[in-house]
């Protein structure tokens, strides 16, 4: 059991990694559909979010409870020359915007970074405290 308190800060910060990674992707994806006007669901893409949840008992970290899509809202574009484009010339786009999802991306690799300082950090600890020891 004390090996396992041993390492716990590492496991904690080691579940921020993962959720931070996947945030990234999703951010990621995000931006790669945000002309996309249609998807096989039909309709313009909708934005997708990665939703957390902490685990505050016996302090096991963060864990990706799923990831949801937008709300269903899209912003109207008038492009009568779009093959999406309806009857007024207004084409459907994604609910997507390139100045949030840099944000969101530009969070998420802050916390990513943040995580694997700690790693660092534990790692340095651990290596000095086997270098007292010899």
């Amino acid at each position: 059991m004390a090996d396992d308190a041993l390492f716990r800060g590492m496991e904690i910060s080691a579940t921020g990694l993962n959720a931070e990674w996947l945030r990234m992707h999703v951010v990621a994806n995000n931006l790669a559909n945000a002309e996309t006007t249609r998807t096989p669901e039909g309709g313009p893409y909708q934005r997708q979010q990665v939703v957390f949840s902490t685990v505050l008992n016996d302090l096991q970290g963060v864990t990706v409870k799923g990831i949801t899509t937008g709300d269903g809202g899209v912003r109207l574009v008038y492009n009568p020359l779009h093959p999406d484009a309806d009857d007024e010339g207004f084409v459907a786009m994604p609910n997507v915007t390139v100045p949030t999802e840099m944000l969101d991306m530009l969070t998420a690799s802050r916390a990513y970074e943040a995580n694997l300082v700690c790693m660092r950090r534990f790692k340095q600890i651990c290596e000095d405290a086997i270098g007292l020891l010899k």
